[in-house]
This record gives structure tokens, sequence and C-alpha cells, in this order.
């Protein structure tokens, strides 16, 4: 089994930045991509940002240019650094893990973007 843990979120201005991190444990041994995605009140989860084991990275059209998603693949680690955070941004962050054609997720951070 795989665990995720999430840290980093919480209460930010607009314009203001957070980083999350997203640390894997457990049965980690052929990671396909590790990705971030959001889930808004009342709105489906979709994706953020995600890189695969070969560092290709996709971001929404929605935060290029304002995030950036990396890794330490040492500690089978993803990060997500949000800059000029907006209140559209407010949302639950779940980190996303995809191994064997399986997908596992983390228990969810929240990040709110208000003044």
């Amino acid at each position: 089994q795989v665990q995720l843990v999430e840290s980093g979120g919480g209460l930010v201005q607009p314009g203001g930045s957070l980083r999350l991190s997203c640390a894997a444990s457990g049965s980690v041994s052929s990671i396909n991509a590790m990705g971030w995605y959001r889930q808004a009140p009342g709105k489906q989860r979709e994706l953020v940002a995600i890189i695969t084991t070969f560092g290709t990275t996709n971001y929404a059209d929605s935060v290029k240019g304002r995030f950036t998603i990396s890794r330490d693949k040492a500690k089978n680690t993803v990060y997500l650094q949000m800059n000029s955070l907006k209140p559209e941004d407010t949302a639950v962050y779940l980190c996303n893990l995809q191994q064997y054609s399986r997908d596992y997720w983390g228990q969810g951070t929240q990040v709110t973007v208000s003044s």
C-alpha cells in the first residue's frame, strides 16, 4: 500500500504564496507520475499540475505561470510552489500518485486565499 502525506496548506492573502509538499511512503517502487489536484465546494476535482517520472510537467491553464511543480525522487516527494494566489485558487488540494496503473490519493490540504 502507498501512503501520501500532504502539508503546507493554509490561509493566505491574494497575491501571496504557499508551498505544498507531498511525501509518498510504503510500497513505492515504480512511480509513473505524481501530481496535484484540487476540489472547491460544489465543483468537480480538477488537475492542477503533474510531473512524470521523466520530469515532464503539465499544468492547468488557470495556474500556468503562477504555479511550479517539482520533485525530489530520492525522497519520493513532490512540491507545488504557488505564487500570485487568487481567491479562485481556494480549494482542497489533493496529492496523487500513479503507479502500476493505479491511483493513490492523499487526504488533502486546505488552501484558502482571502483578504
